[in-house]
């Protein structure tokens, strides 16, 4: 039980409220108290208590007379007596509070096991204090190890040392009796000090060491449950649980006291049940209990003949049934009475937006390509009528394109090859001729390949007109020299 200005630093170190013992938590430690008494005043003529409750290591608490009439007050730090020497301690609980604990510990005032206190505790003590709580580790470790050299059977679950450092306790769990008169031996010459074997249960253990159930909170027996009573599998049974040991386990191994909180309300909430061997007798057959519903009142029940469907009835239904089987009426069967359950439709939680659905992102989101998008665009511009401004301009654009590629090409085929007899006798027919146009092969002339492929390339073109075929003279006569040899004439041919 600790608040939150306890908690750790960067490097996993308690910060500590440093109170002294009075948050408002009721401190920092284990089976803490809280003195609702502080505040009151005592009556004319009434001396205070002069036994205080000191805490030492893991819980562990004792009282002591306060002979010397000290100034102390919760959370001083105390030196009180040992056995031998003396013990450190912290004061938990002082005041009128105390007579209550005394009676709940069956501890009588003028008892002998009350032992008185020393003095406040000074620095060189506190010193020596801390110097023998950081040995307690070391001592388990090696403690441990020399129970597997003996081989007990015998688990050391904690090593705690007296204040003065001369003494140390070991709290150890076995099942059977252990012989550790030679474990004993081994610890004194080892440790050179004083040793104390102390047994403890599981459930102590537990309560010692601390933990977090299955809960989520810490242990109830080591923060505020100290009356540790037997737990039965009966409780289970009574609060209709599957007697599975793993979950009905705690910490300690041992069936969880929180099996008995609730079992007192679960008794008393059966006692309207009728009892879960009686047989319903019906005209389909006998039917026999299968499970109830304690809280919602509500049993199943099946066939002995037929146990593949179950049938969900009340108890003020199973106690009609049971009441007529008494007078020797059977029942027409257990389906009449399952129909007449009203289920009443309660009124969920509707989200409209959908933010709170936990499944709103295991569907994933549909990604469109891109090709889908612009084909999708061209034909919304197809479909769209052409009456707007925007859709003229953008027609007349592309057929101001389309134009100048047409030229561009136009000027590309005269510029390859220049007119020959052979196109022009072509052309001049195509105009003369008012008949179709019918595709000519071209005549193959013997020389370069350059010269055939560039007259097919001029015959397949049709948009050619013959004037601009006859008239056009090649702009670049170097570029045609380059790629067509000359022509061989009969001059040229008598230079030679």
């Amino acid at each position: 039980m600790s608040c939150n200005s306890c908690s750790s630093d960067i490097n996993s170190v308690p910060k500590g409220c440093k109170s002294n013992g009075s948050c408002g938590t009721g401190d920092c430690e284990k089976l803490s108290v809280f003195d609702w008494l502080a505040n009151m005043a005592l009556p004319a003529g009434q001396e205070p208590m002069n036994i205080v409750e000191v805490r030492f290591k893991n819980g562990r608490k004792h009282f002591y007379k306060n002979t010397e009439n000290l100034q102390i007050s919760i959370g001083d730090i105390i030196a009180v007596e040992g056995n031998p020497g003396h013990d450190i301690g912290t004061v938990s609980l002082t005041g009128e509070l105390i007579k209550v604990q005394l009676k709940r510990k069956g501890i009588a005032a003028d008892s002998e096991e009350i032992k008185k206190i020393y003095r406040k505790a000074t620095q060189k003590d506190i010193d020596i204090w801390n110097a023998a709580r950081d040995k307690e580790y070391d001592t388990q470790y090696k403690g441990r190890e020399i129970l597997g050299k003996l081989g007990l059977k015998m688990k050391l679950s904690d090593v705690e040392y007296q204040g003065d450092g001369n003494k140390a306790t070991f709290y150890y769990t076995a099942d059977d009796r252990v012989d550790f008169r030679q474990l004993i031996r081994d610890f004194a010459s080892t440790f050179n000090i004083r040793i104390e074997m102390k047994q403890v249960g599981l459930r102590q253990e537990a309560a010692r060491l601390g933990g977090v159930g299955s809960c989520g909170r810490e242990l109830c027996c080591s923060t505020w449950l100290t009356d540790l009573r037997k737990v039965n599998t009966t409780a289970a049974r009574y609060q209709q649980l599957s007697l599975n040991p793993q979950k009905l386990a705690g910490q300690c191994g041992k069936l969880k006291c929180c099996l008995n909180y609730e079992l007192d309300t679960y008794v008393d909430a059966l006692k309207e049940f009728p009892k879960q061997d009686t047989i319903l007798k019906t005209e389909k057959g006998d039917a026999v209990f299968v499970k109830m519903d304690i809280f919602k009142g509500l049993l199943w029940y099946t066939y002995k003949e037929n146990r593949a469907k179950w049938y969900k009835l009340t108890l003020e239904q199973v106690q009609e049934i049971i009441s007529a089987n008494k007078k020797r009426e059977i029942v027409a069967s257990l389906e009449e009475y399952e129909s007449e359950i009203v289920e009443a439709q309660k009124a969920e939680y509707e989200d409209v937006v959908g933010q709170d659905s936990l499944t709103r992102f295991d569907i994933p989101k549909s990604r469109k390509k891109r090709k889908n998008k612009n084909k999708k665009q061209q034909n919304t511009d197809i479909n769209k009528p052409n009456n707007t401004a925007k859709n003229q301009e953008a027609q007349t654009q592309k057929q101001q394109n389309q134009g100048q590629q047409k030229k561009i090409k136009q000027k590309a085929n005269f510029n390859k090859k220049p007119t020959d007899q052979v196109t022009g006798n072509q052309n001049s027919e195509g105009i003369n001729s008012n008949k179709p146009k019918q595709k000519k092969q071209p005549i193959r002339k013997k020389g370069n390949g350059q010269q055939t492929q560039k007259a097919q390339q001029n015959a397949e073109n049709k948009d050619v007109t013959v004037q601009n075929t006859t008239n056009s003279k090649p702009k670049n006569k170097n570029r045609n020299k380059k790629r067509r040899p000359p022509k061989k004439d009969a001059n040229n041919s008598e230079n030679v």
